[in-house]
């Protein structure tokens, strides 16, 4: 066993915590220790992009992909939800770390009851959170986590928001001065796919050396709902959802809106059979 790990990451706040929570995880499990590779990528670098109408496919996981191809790191760490559904040839997901919290945070400057004004760039935010709030406006949103929450609860620039829980949890932060958090359940906020789960990407060859230290049950979770991703081609410009819990799959797509559908250890063990038949009977392909 190697004496230690390149593990390559983004610099914000939130994808370092989720690398150190890697680090530990692998000292835990199988003893070794670790080095970070902080890399800027191309999505950090264009803070003022809009993601939707520039596109969003590997802005935040390019470069690291490259470091671990190149071998300059051992491991790309990411957040699952920002990984593309196909993935470049020599790579592969090594594992998951316990999957955190998925749900999806309402976020309202402190007073605000109804929300006039929500600042999200995600298409599948925006359809879903009109739901519950009809006639709401939207704005774009780009930052870091506390600089998102500065801006709806310092700078007013819109009624609130919405974020990971997993993200919040994982930066310490239960509270933030002037907003309030509002947890939304799976039935008005479907979260992205692979939300809530940390990826640990590895080249092809080292995969299997490594699998059997993440965890079993988050991967067999997201393995079906990056099936459901790759059989609609789904990216950044299509507002679709899917998170799969062990007995419940929840939906949403621009065209057919919220759909939930049971779940058995059948369509776990053959996903993409699984994905392609839900999504017949969802009128979907």
């Amino acid at each position: 066993m190697v004496k230690k790990l390149i593990l390559a990451t983004r610099k914000s706040p939130l994808a370092l915590a989720q690398t150190q929570l890697v680090a530990a995880h692998l000292r835990a499990t199988i003893g070794v220790e670790t080095d970070l590779l902080k890399i800027l990528t191309t999505g950090d670098q264009q803070a003022e992009w809009s993601l939707e109408a520039k596109g969003g496919k590997g802005l935040f996981t390019s470069e690291l992909e490259a470091a671990v191809l190149r071998g300059d790191a051992d491991f790309a760490i990411h957040s699952t939800k920002d990984l593309p559904g196909d993935m470049p040839a020599g790579l592969a997901i090594a594992g998951y770390l316990p999957r955190e919290d998925a749900h999806d945070v309402l976020v309202l400057r402190a007073g605000v009851g109804t929300p006039q004004t929500l600042a999200t760039g995600s298409p599948r935010r925006r359809l879903q959170i009109a739901k519950l709030f009809a006639g709401v406006a939207f704005t774009e949103i780009r930052g870091n986590v506390d600089t998102r929450l500065k801006k709806i609860g310092e700078q007013h620039v819109a009624d609130g928001t919405i974020l990971a829980a997993a993200g919040l949890k994982r930066l310490g932060i239960a509270n933030w001065p002037g907003v309030e958090f509002h947890a939304l359940g799976f039935h008005d906020m479907v979260p992205a796919v692979g939300q809530g789960a940390i990826a640990v990407q590895c080249r092809a060859a080292d995969a299997a050396r490594f699998a059997g230290a993440f965890d079993a049950a988050t991967a067999r979770a997201v393995g079906l709902e990056r099936a459901f991703q790759a059989a609609l081609g789904a990216g950044c410009h299509t507002a679709f959802a899917t998170h799969a819990t062990a007995e419940i799959l929840y939906f949403f797509h621009e065209r057919i809106g919220f759909r939930s559908h049971p779940l058995t250890t059948v369509d776990f063990a053959s996903p993409a059979e699984a994905a392609g038949r839900i999504l017949r009977q969802f009128g979907l392909s």
